[in-house]
């Protein structure tokens, strides 16, 4: 026999007829489903949160009040195309947090992966893609065409440019403006932002072995304290790198960054 649904819907809230809503999903008062929404199971939504599509949400996500998600982007080329958000598992989006979908300039598509939490007044604007385990601290904002890798963390009022990357494990201090890419592992600060070293406390939490995070430290000393190009110190890294996974996620990072990292 089918699962029987267990929705929690207030009386207050809008859904639309195109709208799915999976099972155990809790819709609070004044809450807005749009057109073309694809709900998960056990969501929750509390109040006056708005949803609109194509968009595809998985399961037990928690939306708080005045969330805005899959609403249309910001950037003066849309036209209305139907383009798409995509959000996975676990994720947490608290008071205020504005999401927006893609444009056909680029991939048509915004993607949010699973476990991560958007504090209040954070901001993901179109295109862009954002790992597992990150954390959008109050105020954070990502721009559009932004890629955000697992386990990344923007402090509190971050503000991070059009196109740049940011790489797992990397730790943006609060109020750092971030206007090139930042390496994985990378700690940085400031306005514009500069390296302040290795996120060696975050690894460790994270299960990252001694011997591994003596080789990222050693790599960043190539790159930021030798006074070397960056293709020197690839090139000084790259037999390490071969033999060291977690060293090899840094180098090619370094060596694809169309925007060149922060020095």
């Amino acid at each position: 026999m089918p699962e029987e649904n267990y929705n929690v819907i207030h009386p207050t809230a809008v859904i639309e007829s195109s709208a799915k809503i999976g099972n155990n999903v809790k819709v609070g008062p004044f809450c807005y489903i749009g057109h073309d929404v694809v709900l998960g199971d056990d969501c929750i939504l509390e109040s006056h949160v708005a949803i609109k599509g194509p968009s595809t949400i998985g399961k037990a996500n928690h939306f708080f009040q005045f969330a805005s998600i899959g609403e249309a982007c910001q950037d003066k080329k849309y036209q209305g195309e139907a383009t798409q958000l995509i959000v996975g598992d676990h994720n947490v989006f608290r008071e205020g947090c504005s999401v927006h979908r893609g444009t056909v300039q680029d991939q048509g598509k915004t993607i949010i992966g699973s476990h991560n939490l958007f504090m209040n007044t954070t901001h993901v604007a179109h295109d862009v893609v954002i790992g597992n385990h990150t954390i959008f601290a109050s105020g954070a904002q990502a721009a559009g065409h932004v890629h955000v890798g697992d386990w990344a963390i923007l402090g509190g009022m971050t503000g991070v440019h059009q196109f740049v990357h940011i790489g797992a494990h990397a730790f943006c201090g609060g109020g750092s403006i971030v206007l090139k890419d930042v390496p994985p592992y990378l700690m940085v600060h400031g306005a514009p932002c500069v390296p302040a070293g290795i996120n060696s406390e975050g690894l460790k939490r994270r299960g990252f072995s001694s011997e591994a995070l003596l080789e990222i430290r050693r790599a960043y000393k190539e790159v930021y304290r030798k006074g070397l190009t960056v293709a020197e110190a690839l090139a000084a890294l790259q037999d390490k790198s071969n033999e060291v996974p977690e060293l090899k996620l840094f180098t090619d990072f370094i060596a694809n960054a169309s925007r060149g990292i922060v020095r």
